[in-house]
């Protein structure tokens, strides 16, 4: 009789829970901006070649015993980039699905381990009066336990946090790039 009643109490409270989380919306979208003084070209290249991402990606620096791989073209359209490493980032791998000079960059995003999925990442590159405004947003689509993490956890704050610090490292490589480079061509 004692079971009876836990079995149902515990149906009283699964049922509701997943009536909630199947109603969640399964797609979400993160995005975040940053102003960066130099010519839409310096970020654009930090982004569209993978072997740069080490000097401005937050993820670069996780695990130390982080190994990559690269196939494919060293930069641009079909240029891939494989990671695995420690369970903090993971394994996965990058594509660039569409590199469009000095403006736009389209990447899928798969990650195989600890969560298998698929999401987009979209680099935008807008000239401004500052020089250009870059944006980084991620899209993608939740299954029943992400929407139910979700639940417990907002993906904005916490991938738009790390898109934060890696826009701000992108702004320091590429306005440092950038300052080099005129300092290289004031020399001549």
């Amino acid at each position: 009789m004692k079971a009876k009643k836990i079995v149902i109490g515990v149906t009283a409270v699964l049922v509701p829970f997943a009536l909630v989380v199947a109603t969640r919306p399964a797609e979400f979208h993160v995005e975040r901006s940053i102003a960066i003084a130099a010519a839409p070209e310096r970020p654009f290249a930090l982004v569209n070649d993978f072997h740069a991402w080490k000097a401005w990606s937050p993820w670069e620096n996780v695990d130390p015993e982080l190994r990559r791989t690269f196939d494919g073209p060293s930069a641009g359209t079909g240029a891939r980039y494989g990671w695995v490493g420690n369970s903090k980032v993971g394994e996965g791998r990058m594509t660039i699905d569409k590199s469009e000079k000095d403006s736009r960059i389209v990447i899928e995003l798969e990650f195989i381990k600890p969560f298998p999925g698929t999401d987009t990442a979209t680099f935008t590159f807008t000239p401004a009066a500052e020089g250009t405004q870059v944006t980084w947003a991620m899209d993608g689509r939740h299954n029943f336990i992400g929407k139910a993490a979700s639940m417990f956890m907002d993906i904005d704050k916490m991938l738009g946090g790390q898109f934060e610090q890696g826009l701000a490292a992108m702004r320091t490589a590429a306005e440092g790039a950038s300052k080099s480079t005129a300092d290289l061509a004031a020399t001549k």
